[in-house]
């Protein structure tokens, strides 16, 4: 059945009206963004809900947190005094609408752009509602998947193995995390994606806390890590508290409302933890467009942002370097193009397409279809940098030694080389990526 048939509607109305919600389904439009789920709006009688739902029950079997439990923990929460969506209907096989659930629509927007120009004092209400959800009962949520920070790193270094084990700035990442394990401690609810673009906020106020797909018992010191990691402050890189403050105020705000005591070691792990996870995660959208189990244009692009990941890596791991080597000048990046002649390259003709999609195309779409546009506009970016300038970013005998102690920062010029390759392939993949130009400023210039 079409997403946008009358059909989908129709069944829809049909399955809200089984739990007493029932009305003409309008207004239907899939939400941007979202790089696992999908997630519809829409219209049912007065009210607007969201219709959360699996891309295939392909994609779901490799879930450690299915759709029913999701729904089980978000009710569980909303329980528990966590500002989190109603959930209203759990889809079953009759419905013909998939798996998933429907949840009520909260009021305000989880766009970054907007949330980030809220006032600071939004942060403490994340830190509060972090507080909260690390405060549930675990008997009522012993449904979820369990992590250690033992057992997650074991998981990362078979899943860097899968990947191909190749990539030396991931394996610098591994390394660290191999020699800095944390204590065990008493598990938790932990959220697994709480950062920004996963809250909805309406005039300053956080109105809910979405997407708990990733949810596990866990240590809490992930969570204030996650949504600390560069990525998710969408540029503000003077502020690594969420990219609303800093993070001495947010570990304040977090313990006031009764969060765990703030340890800076248990949290400075995850957040490199978790940069090597998203590295990985990006890999691993790469795969599952090869395999079928995703053929959309949204996981190749995203795989390209392992880049992201490695540059992120190199910030926060340099410190521990010998003084001598981040000191070292970059060996000289690579040789420029010389302008062409005769008939347009690949490249050139990429650009030509993409201007002509952004002139042409693009004025004629909105929503949904205008976001996936500039996707596909990125991905001919990608390919047109990539055949000018991207270095190869696989060295599995560098990557060996790293892991194997053989290798690592106070290798003689290696940081350099390392810092000099994420520039190149950051550059190619991901141009606009904001750290990118902190990295050049504090590297091209040491």
């Amino acid at each position: 059945m079409d997403d946008n048939s009358a059909g989908f509607a129709a069944a829809l109305g049909q399955a809200m009206a089984r739990v007493g919600r029932g009305g003409i389904v309008g207004e239907m439009r899939r939400l941007s963004g979202g790089a696992n789920m999908e997630s519809w709006l829409f219209a049912c009688g007065a009210a607007h809900y969201v219709l959360r739902r699996a891309p295939s029950a392909q994609w779901l079997a490799g879930r450690a947190l299915d759709m029913a439990g999701e729904a089980q923990l978000i009710r569980h929460a909303r329980a528990g005094g966590v500002p989190a969506p109603e959930v209203v209907l759990d889809l079953v096989p009759e419905d013909g609408l998939g798996i998933g659930f429907v949840m009520v629509c909260l009021p305000g927007s989880a766009d970054p752009e907007t949330v980030l120009a809220s006032p600071a004092a939004l942060a403490d209400e994340i830190a509060t509602a972090m507080a909260r959800i690390h405060a549930l009962d675990p008997a009522g949520a012993d449904h979820l998947p369990r992590l250690d920070a033992a057992t997650g790193v074991a998981r990362l270094s078979a899943q860097f193995a899968d990947a191909g084990g190749d990539r030396p700035i991931i394996a610098l990442g591994l390394a660290w995390l191999r020699a800095h394990l944390p204590p065990p401690v008493p598990p938790r609810v932990v959220h697994g994606d709480l950062r920004i673009g996963n809250v909805m906020v309406d005039q300053g106020r956080l109105t809910g806390v979405l997407d708990w797909e990733l949810a596990h018992l866990g240590d809490g010191h992930e969570d204030l890590a996650f949504g600390c990691m560069t990525v998710w402050r969408f540029g503000r890189l003077d502020k690594p508290g969420l990219g609303l403050t800093d993070v001495a105020t947010l570990a304040r705000a977090y313990e006031a409302a009764g969060g765990e005591p703030f340890d800076p070691a248990r949290f400075r792990f995850w957040l490199i933890y978790r940069t090597v996870w998203w590295a990985l995660g990006c890999l691993e959208m790469g795969k599952a467009w090869r395999s079928g189990a995703d053929r959309s244009l949204e996981r190749v692009v995203v795989a390209r942002r392992t880049a992201e990941q490695e540059l992120d890596l190199l910030l926060l791991l340099e410190g521990e370097a010998p003084l001598a080597e981040r000191q070292r000048p970059l060996p000289p990046p690579p040789a420029a193009i010389p302008e062409r002649n005769g008939e347009p390259d690949a490249g050139e003709i990429l650009t030509a397409v993409s201007e002509w999609l952004a002139g042409v195309v693009k004025p004629h779409l909105a929503g949904r279809e205008r976001w996936e546009l500039a996707v596909a506009q990125n991905a001919l970016g990608i390919v047109r940098r990539e055949l000018a300038a991207r270095p190869a970013t696989g060295d599995a005998v560098l990557a060996h030694a790293i892991l194997a102690g053989e290798a690592g920062l106070a290798t003689p010029g290696l940081l350099a080389d390392l810092r000099r390759r994420a520039l190149a392939t950051v550059g190619a993949d991901m141009p606009k990526y904001p750290a990118l130009a902190a990295a050049r400023a504090l590297w091209e210039h040491a």
